[in-house]
């Protein structure tokens, strides 16, 4: 059976203000913080991850606290994510509540082959909210958005490069994705390539948008630091470190998170890729009721913990 990747795992973004990230995912976007924790490569930094009412892999959207400048947009990053909800008229609810929560919103109409909503957060981290009628919103009761109309996970990814060439081999060749459609260029849009995943559908879409015309970014607050994909467990993820390092990819090998266990790498045009696995998931150090209520470490950091603790800026 060929290697599979099921789709997305996980995105994880840059903020420089951590106490209004909080506010926003939870407040505005009604999401679950489920796990409060640190860079574990940068102790410093908060690590805080969002999600739906069980922690799904899919569905955790994470942000690394960076005192960084804003990102400058270009390409070789990650230009845009997808956030799916279930119908058009889920659709016209959060442009309403978006609005009336001060966040401006685009038109709520066709683009890459889903019906969408585009809108911003506070430092500019670009999101395209998309109906996603296959798969049900799994709810958080604490959550101030109604239960039927919260976020079901993530999905699809858009990345922003240069040339596609290089990029569309390692998506196909080598992470097995397989192309399904293209979009001409527009006036304000490159042409874009629609690769997907395992079942397909918006949570295992990649959308590749190609504009040689676009400077590099630089990365910064509002931008995005890496996208995950999903495999089952350690088993699989050792055949995809098998599999990039024959195909000449430089990459981490196995680098344990607890959480997951997970492989980086970066595709030819500079964004970095990470495979994670589904399991053990974030129920592993704290009941699921309590979730991300508490900063949790990992059992590698939980000796510095009073040294962690001290160093970090309070949330509220």
């Amino acid at each position: 059976m060929t290697l599979q990747l099921s789709g997305i795992h996980h995105l994880t973004a840059v903020t420089a203000d951590a106490p209004q990230n909080l506010k926003f995912y939870t407040q505005t976007l009604g999401m679950r913080l489920i796990k409060k924790t640190v860079n574990q490569d940068q102790t410093e930094a908060y690590h805080l991850f969002y999600g739906d009412g069980v922690a799904s892999p899919g569905a955790d959207l994470t942000f690394f606290d960076f005192d960084a400048a804003p990102e400058k947009r270009g390409n070789h990053t990650v230009s845009r994510t997808g956030l799916r909800v279930d119908s058009e008229d889920t659709l016209n609810w959060w442009k309403n509540h978006l609005q009336t929560n001060n966040v401006g919103t685009g038109a709520i109409k066709e683009r890459a082959g889903h019906l969408s909503l585009d809108f911003e957060d506070f430092e500019g981290q670009r999101f395209r909210m998309v109906t996603d009628s296959a798969n049900k919103v799994i709810p958080w009761a604490k959550s101030p958005v109604p239960a039927d109309k919260q976020i079901i996970g993530l999905g699809p990814i858009t990345l922003a490069v240069p040339a596609l060439e290089r990029t569309e081999v390692v998506l196909t060749q080598v992470m097995n994705m397989r192309k399904v459609r293209t979009y001409p260029a527009t006036s304000t849009l490159g042409e874009t390539h629609v690769f997907e995943m395992g079942e397909g559908g918006p949570a295992a879409e990649v959308h590749v948008v190609v504009d040689p015309a676009q400077p590099a970014a630089r990365p910064g607050a509002g931008g995005v630091h890496h996208v995950a994909f999903r495999t089952p467990d350690q088993d699989t993820l050792r055949q995809w470190i098998a599999r990039v390092s024959q195909a000449g990819l430089r990459s981490s090998g196995e680098v344990e998170r607890f959480y997951f266990t997970s492989l980086y790498f970066r595709e030819p045009n500079g964004i970095l890729f990470e495979i994670a696995t589904d399991v053990p998931g974030f129920a592993a150090d704290e009941p699921m009721e309590t979730l991300g209520e508490k900063l949790s470490l990992p059992p590698f950091l939980e000796s510095r913990r009073a040294s962690i603790e001290a160093n970090l800026k309070p949330l509220a």
